[in-house]
């Protein structure tokens, strides 16, 4: 008996040595490059988020981070690259969050999913969207474009970043709730439509301020209202939509890290801390400010229930107004 009581004894030791030392291995971290993927292009607003974010990260763990962009299917191809990569916290996940819900919704089947793929680490801000014409459209206001839309009897293109996208879904409502038909066409992302939406290919979209700001502030494109409940410190003559008319058309565009389900929680802690330095720094958030981005951490715990949450209300929205993905 007490032949098997130190032998108990001696195995929970070592148990407890073992899971010490992978604690140990696992605050060690990070000993090599780290991969973020991005679902969406480079220049559009989680591209230009991202990079805000995960350059100061890097110098925080003591390595690079390496971005890749795989843009495509409502962010669909970068989630489901990062859902099958290892879960040894050498890839990451920036997530444009409200977008890839949405494509969850509107897909049947997708390839991945942010709540039963991946772990939570933490929210890092929003980014507001607004509605941004070609200036050879003559409507000054909300009121202008919906009269100039119905004038068009559907002879009227819009773009948006992607079929399954919030842009997608925001262009999608706005034709219905307005009464009128028109032609949508699909990019891979804010970069990819912005030209044809300057050159005039196409009339109207739905965009992040970050990516369409410079463009309007050049004039090569005139806002017309913000899809958010308050207006932007950076355009503050532009009317929301409900101010404009357009009552409960508010968007909450949340942007997250997430890392593969089975990177260890000690790995996740890690990152949480060192972004919550980041999004609390006064220099960072003036300079996120000044490009339209909000930046807002909130820890795993937190983020798990804003996923669970949004992708709810998406859920429901998607199928109320029931839309197809084209």
């Amino acid at each position: 008996m007490t032949y098997l009581k130190s032998l108990l004894l001696s195995i929970s030791l070592l148990l407890s040595l073992l899971g010490s030392n992978l604690v140990i291995a696992d605050t060690d971290w990070p000993k090599k490059p780290i991969v973020a993927i991005l679902a969406f292009p480079a220049g559009g607003s989680t591209d230009i988020f991202a990079r805000a974010v995960l350059a100061p990260l890097g110098e925080l763990l003591g390595q690079a981070i390496v971005i890749e962009n795989k843009p495509g299917a409502g962010g669909m191809i970068g989630l489901q690259a990062a859902a099958k990569a290892a879960p040894d916290g050498y890839t990451i996940h920036f997530s444009a969050l409200t977008n890839q819900l949405i494509s969850s919704a509107l897909f049947n089947n997708p390839p991945a999913d942010l709540q039963k793929d991946f772990a939570p680490v933490a929210l890092v801000g929003t980014v507001p969207h607004l509605i941004v014409v070609n200036p050879s459209v003559p409507a000054k206001n909300l009121p202008e474009l919906i009269a100039f839309i119905k004038s068009k009897k559907g002879n009227f293109n819009y773009a948006s970043q992607g079929n399954g996208s919030l842009s997608h879904l925001e262009s999608t409502l706005f034709m219905q709730r307005i009464g009128a038909t028109g032609t949508h066409i699909p990019y891979k992302g804010s970069s990819f439509a912005l030209p044809d939406l300057i050159a005039g290919n196409t009339l109207m979209m739905f965009d992040s301020v970050t990516a369409s700001l410079p463009h309007i502030q050049s004039g090569k494109l005139r806002p017309i209202a913000i899809a958010a409940a308050e207006r932007s410190p950076l355009m503050p003559n532009v009317p929301t939509l409900g101010q404009d008319g357009m009552k409960q058309f508010d968007v909450e565009n949340f942007y997250a890290l997430f890392v593969p389900k089975g990177v260890s929680p000690a790995i996740i802690a890690k990152l949480e801390r060192e972004i919550r330095k980041i999004l609390t720094n006064p220099d960072f958030k003036a300079r996120m400010a000044a490009q339209g981005i909000h930046p807002q951490f909130a820890n795993s715990e937190k983020l798990a229930e804003i996923t669970a949450s949004e992708a709810n209300k998406w859920e429901k929205v998607v199928k109320s107004a029931n839309i197809k993905v084209d």
